[in-house]
């Protein structure tokens, strides 16, 4: 084992409490890559160290993309077209016809990226300041949108008929990002579980929809012929019972059983898990990503999840001499911390990190909402910035995804927000990329609420919330919120900073006024137009 710092000795011994050994993993597939890592907390702990690309990178620019988005409808498509009541179960009665009838794999097909630019996507994204790009494998829809080995739902044989994956990652890395790939279809099991159910009520009251009764046989002549659709829906683990009449009732079973955010295989069938692990390995070997995230909870399917984590850092030995990747997870319990990267879907920390994290979120709905570009309901740059702020300053990154049309494309606004983003970044951005945490993260009034899911609740920055980087000996404060009037900083008063203010900047501008007590600093700035303006700080003892 290498040395390791106190505080890993003591997140090891808890992890002993919770791994699993190689030999305990014995329902493995034989092409797990080899190497000093070994599918156990303990071994995962010992051997990972945070890449320095990744804390230097600080934003990436997700595509958060697949056949859901061909309704233009937003996020969960897949489960809610199921769902009678649901505004998106009447929309697909409209657009599509019964799900008895018409499912989710007919949707699925109708995904054909026809007027997709992967590169002039690309060239904005970079342009707004991503250091690195994900691009979304494969969803709780179980479509892999890759040349899949191990799944024949995928976008080559469905759809597109295009590897997604494979082109994003030749044109991410042609730009100079990192590349990573998103994977959260192990939640597909529990998730589809309404496609085997029924209308509760109506004149189809009692008729299973299209997983419950189709069988790769009914494809022959069809355009799915060769494809099991058992294999898509996952199979029956959760289906409800006959006799339930009315949606009130359906829902409320759904919301018991199926409806939870469960990370353990089927019930009694490990087939699903052994399928995902698979597929997984397939990803990472394939495409050699530089960055993974797991839409779960810590890691899917216990020892499977392990074996993933662990094949994907011995292959990245194998690529690089050492473990120079990244792998995202949520909710971690203390043992798994430094183990793999912390990630909080849309949601706040109140305090800075000791160990580098990471915060995903959307300008919109994850899978494209029309209604967002009509109601022009869209987080604008000025959000976005103040929220890569923010993180930045508490030891993170900022994943940003980019709704993305059935087709392709994007919309006018949010070419908008990607060229308001650039204008800043050209400034701005000194003080984000590569930088490091200050001793305090800032200073302000506005008092955030830690945990995930929780941005509907924020009302926003106000003026004298300051966020504060360093990098190359400077200090770097950034106002979430322009001043109107002179503003006073307790955190850089000569008794918090323990340091001497020589000059401060205005980055993109010039000098600026200030006066430092032992209390505060207070700046005189200019009134400003722009947003999150930066101060360049410079001194004796305060970096």
């Amino acid at each position: 084992m290498r040395d390791i710092t106190p505080d890993r000795r003591t997140f090891l011994a808890a992890a002993l409490a919770a791994g699993t050994s190689a030999r305990a993993l014995a329902a493995a597939p034989p092409a797990m890559a080899s190497g000093p890592v070994e599918p156990s907390w303990n071994s995962l702990v010992a051997n990972y160290r945070y890449p320095e690309w990744f804390r230097d990178a600080k934003f990436g620019i997700w595509s958060h993309w697949g056949p859901q988005s061909v309704p233009e409808q937003g996020d969960w498509y897949g489960r809610f077209l199921y769902m009678q009541g649901h505004p998106m179960y009447e929309h697909h009665l409209k657009t599509y016809g019964h799900p008895a009838d018409t499912g989710m794999m007919e949707v699925q097909n109708q995904w054909k990226a026809d007027r997709w630019d992967p590169e002039g996507l690309m060239q904005r994204f970079v342009k707004a300041g991503a250091k690195y790009f994900v691009s979304l494998a494969c969803h709780h829809d179980n479509l892999d949108c890759f040349d899949s080995t191990h799944h024949a739902w995928n976008s080559l044989r469905v759809g597109p008929g295009r590897d997604v994956v494979g082109t994003w990652e030749k044109v991410a890395r042609a730009a100079g990002l990192k590349f990573g790939v998103s994977n959260h279809t192990s939640h597909a099991w529990h998730w589809y579980q309404p496609a085997y159910a029924y209308d509760p009520e109506g004149p189809r009251k009692g008729e299973r929809y299209d997983a419950y009764r189709l069988t790769r046989a009914d494809g022959v002549g069809k355009w799915w012929e060769g494809l099991d659709p058992q294999q898509l829906y996952t199979g029956r683990h959760m289906v409800a019972p006959d006799g339930i009449d009315t949606i009130e009732a359906m829902n409320e079973w759904h919301d018991k059983h199926d409806g939870q955010w469960i990370e353990t295989a089927p019930p009694g069938d490990d087939t699903f898990a052994r399928q995902w692990l698979l597929r997984q390995m397939d990803l990472v070997s394939r495409y050699r990503p530089d960055f993974c995230y797991f839409d779960n909870y810590e890691l899917p399917f216990g020892r499977y999840g392990l074996a993933a984590l662990a094949d994907y850092y011995n292959r990245s030995i194998e690529w690089h001499g050492k473990i120079d990747v990244v792998l995202t997870a949520k909710q971690l319990k203390p043992y798994a911390r430094f183990g793999l990267v912390q990630d909080v879907e849309r949601g706040f920390s109140d305090h800075l990190w000791d160990e580098p994290w990471q915060t995903d979120t959307c300008i919109g709905d994850w899978f494209y909402n029309r209604a967002r570009y009509t109601n022009r309901s869209y987080v604008g740059a000025e959000a976005v910035i103040q929220r890569l702020a923010d993180v930045v300053s508490k030891n993170g990154n900022l994943l940003l995804s980019i709704p993305q049309r059935g087709d392709g494309t994007i919309d006018s606004e949010e070419e908008k927000i990607l060229d308001d983003l650039a204008r800043w970044m050209t400034v701005g951005g000194e003080a984000i990329f590569a930088s490091r945490p200050w001793r305090v993260y800032g200073e302000g009034p506005t008092e955030l609420q830690v945990g995930m899911q929780n941005e509907g609740r924020f009302k926003g920055f106000v003026e004298g919330d300051v966020r504060f980087t360093t990098k190359d000996g400077a200090l770097y404060m950034l106002m979430l919120v322009p001043p109107t009037r002179p503003l006073s900083v307790r955190a850089l008063g000569r008794r918090m900073t323990r340091g001497e203010i020589a000059r401060v900047s205005l980055l993109g501008g010039g000098p600026v006024r200030y006066r430092q007590t032992a209390e505060h600093t207070v700046f005189d700035l200019p009134r400003s137009e722009g947003v999150v303006p930066v101060l360049k700080i410079a001194g004796r003892g305060l970096v």
